[in-house]
């Protein structure tokens, strides 16, 4: 397979972290024949201070000529000064929104070495397995009117049903691979958008008897996702109710830098990124754990270019290198051993390299 990647590091720990994450698409190269052009670009904080602009028409023409994008983190205190048409968040949205990248895949996955640092007790969540599936591109961050003045302010909740079915219909396309259970959450006793969310999941789940589908309500949700989160498989929701719950079921892992992320659209083409930010007060001191990085290059793989062999194979590398007791500093408790970014990078690449038998390696850089 040959495939155009853009890489856009971002700000702070970004270039660390999506650094890691190209040695390990190198050894997914080599290990199975597969070309990966890698190009580079500015987003955010960077792309602000060279361009004066979050998102350089640079950065979308070369996005617009890969096959999909790996992102590291934008933001950072550098930049917090800066007029509201400049902040590095801004170029996040708009990549988000330019490519139609409708669907937010968030997985959230217990990592047993990491159980210490979770708030829930161990036995609530040493068994949690969910993907939530946040529609990225409609609802009240992007509704018109919003607007304010001195006494009031207004923001508009509007959603299609086209916006609602595509999101629905990948929800039930990722259960099918998974345990074939889906929450859909909304407000459906008091929101208008909810209750159109609810009809059309009804509708749509005709066409998927092999799926179990609960509709639960948001706050209900909330509670149930620190009592009970491993009773969720696949868990679809509108934008803002799935900003924060996937915020909420984050912490159950213990850490955000072990959470990668994907946003797509219906072709494939995909946007995959850390869910941690871009930690500044720790950017170029090698303490940053890669693992989200990571699993995003492991999401790319499976939902962009459908090599579910390549991304199982990552996922097992890094898992492998957490159970043996290797952690970076931003991860580490007392007793575990403590390497540099580089350093744990190195071993996810062993573990993938006591995989496979070598191929060549073709792997191009511009």
């Amino acid at each position: 397979m040959e495939k155009k990647v853009a890489v856009l590091p971002g700000d702070g720990i970004g270039p660390e972290v999506t650094e890691a994450a190209v040695k390990v698409l190198e050894v997914i190269a080599r290990r199975f024949s597969h070309t990966f052009h890698v190009t580079y670009g500015v987003i955010g904080g960077a792309a602000i201070d060279k361009h004066q602009n979050p998102l350089p028409d640079e950065t979308v023409a070369l996005c617009e000529a890969s096959d999909a994008v790996l992102l590291g983190a934008v933001g950072g205190p550098k930049w917090d000064q800066n007029p509201s048409a400049l902040r590095p968040e801004k170029g996040l949205l708009a990549i988000r929104k330019h490519f139609d990248l409708f669907a937010n895949l968030r997985p959230v996955k217990a990592v047993p070495s990491l159980l210490h640092a979770s708030p829930l007790k161990p036995e609530v969540a040493k068994d949690v397995d969910m993907m939530i599936v946040r529609e990225l591109t409609g609802g009240l961050y992007f509704g018109e009117p919003s607007r304010r003045t001195a006494d009031a302010a207004v923001d508009s909740l509007v959603y299609t049903r086209e916006e609602i079915e595509r999101i629905v219909v990948t929800a039930f396309e990722i259960a099918r691979l998974r345990r074939g259970k889906v929450a859909s959450v909304d407000k459906a006793n008091v929101l208008e958008t909810s209750k159109l969310w609810r009809e059309v999941v009804e509708e749509k789940k005709k066409a998927y008897p092999d799926i179990e589908v609960e509709h639960m309500l948001v706050d209900s949700t909330a509670m149930k996702l620190i009592t009970n989160p491993a009773a969720f498989d696949v868990v679809v929701t509108e934008n803002m109710f799935g900003d924060i719950l996937s915020d909420e079921a984050s912490v159950i892992t213990g850490s955000l830098g072990v959470l990668p992320s994907a946003s797509i659209r219906s072709d494939g083409f995909g946007l995959y990124e850390p869910v941690h930010g871009s930690a500044p007060e720790i950017a170029g001191l090698g303490l940053a754990n890669p693992a989200a990085a990571i699993l995003s290059v492991a999401m790319m793989l499976k939902y962009s270019f459908n090599l579910d062999t390549e991304a199982s194979a990552i996922e097992e590398a890094v898992n492998t290198v957490f159970e043996d007791g290797f952690f970076t500093a931003d991860l580490v408790e007392p007793g575990k051993r403590v390497l540099s970014t580089k350093e744990w990078t190195d071993k996810v690449i062993d573990e993938l390299d006591t995989q496979f038998v070598s191929n060549s390696i073709m792997f191009s850089y511009v």
